[in-house]
C-alpha cells in the first residue's frame, strides 16, 4: 500500500509544479473572447509600447474598435526602454491580475490574450472577438498601469 501511495505522490509532484501561480489566476478562461486561428484572415491593428521623457507609460493606440465576430492580429512592439507587456481582458479581470503582478512583478505572460515583450521585442497575438462590451488592454507590471499604460477595447 505504500508503494502505491508513494507512485501515486511521483505521478502527482510533477503536476504540483506546474501548478498556475495563485489560486484563481488562469489563463485558461477568457472574458474578452476567444485566442484566434493565425490561418484565417484577421485585421492587423499594431500596438506600440513605450514610455515618455515625463515618466508616463502608454499603448499607441489606446482605444481599439472591433465588431463582434472579427478576429485582430494585435502586431506587438516595445520602443521602449524597460520591459512591458500587453494583456487583454476585462478591467475587473485585469484589476485582479494586477494585484498577482505585484507579489510576483517578474511573472512573464506568453499566454493566448498575453504578451510580456523586452526592449526592441515584437510579437503577434490573434484574438477572436467573440464578445460585446467594453474590455482593456493593460501593462499589468507594477507601477506601469498606474503610469497609464493602458487602453479601451470596444467591441460592438
Amino acid at each position: 500500500m505504500v508503494v502505491n501511495g508513494l507512485a501515486l505522490l511521483a505521478l502527482w509532484a510533477p503536476l504540483a509544479v506546474a501548478a498556475p501561480g495563485a489560486p484563481g489566476h488562469s489563463h485558461r478562461t477568457f472574458a474578452a473572447g476567444a485566442p484566434g486561428d493565425p490561418k484565417k484572415p484577421a485585421r492587423t491593428v499594431e500596438v506600440v509600447m513605450k514610455e515618455t521623457d515625463d515618466g508616463k507609460m502608454l499603448f499607441v493606440p489606446d482605444r481599439v474598435e472591433a465588431k463582434r465576430g472579427e478576429q485582430i492580429r494585435f502586431v506587438l512592439k516595445n520602443v521602449g526602454k524597460v520591459d512591458h507587456e500587453f494583456m487583454l481582458d476585462t478591467p475587473a479581470r485585469n484589476a485582479k491580475h494586477k494585484i498577482e503582478m505585484q507579489t510576483n512583478p517578474d511573472m512573464e505572460h506568453d499566454d493566448p490574450n498575453g504578451k510580456r515583450l523586452a526592449p526592441g521585442q515584437r510579437s503577434e497575438l490573434v484574438w477572436r472577438i467573440s464578445k460585446g462590451g467594453t474590455f482593456e488592454f493593460a501593462c499589468l507590471i507594477p507601477g506601469h498601469y498606474e503610469a497609464g499604460m493602458h487602453g479601451t477595447a470596444l467591441v460592438k
